[in-house]
């Protein structure tokens, strides 16, 4: 079983950025498409960004398009989430996950939180305005 470990998440003001990771280890990393999800407090878990496993194709929740980057480097096993112009409302707990579901482009379930089984401690991201 893959374990994940966030990092990178903090305190910003809106407008400001973040760079968050995620270090994945027990698989082959290269293998799986990835995800980022957030969690606010009082609020379901959503899908927020997703790669495929080459890197070549991302997948982004309407409200983050434009605004927040995904990337993987499958050298280092290693996940990333670049969030810039953040907005109050990013503030939450955000987690990634392994995609095991079926690709983002062709299964909605992929994107589907509940779908997924095991999550890591997640990383806070506070924007205050």
């Amino acid at each position: 079983q893959v374990q994940l470990v966030e990092s990178g998440g903090g305190m910003v003001q809106a407008g400001g950025s973040l760079r968050l990771s995620c270090a994945a280890s027990g698989r082959t990393f290269s293998g799986y498409e990835m995800g980022w999800f957030r969690q606010a407090h009082g609020k379901e878990r959503e899908f927020v960004a997703g790669i495929s496993r080459n890197g070549d194709n991302q997948y982004y929740e309407d409200s983050v398009k434009g605004r927040f980057t995904i990337s993987r480097d499958n050298a280092k096993h290693t996940l990333y989430l670049q969030m810039n112009s953040l907005k109050p409302e990013d503030t939450a707990v955000y987690y990634c996950n392994t995609n095991t579901l079926g690709f983002f482009a062709e299964w909605p379930i992929a994107r589907n939180p509940k779908a997924y089984s095991h999550w890591g401690q997640g990383t806070q991201v506070t924007v205050s305005s």
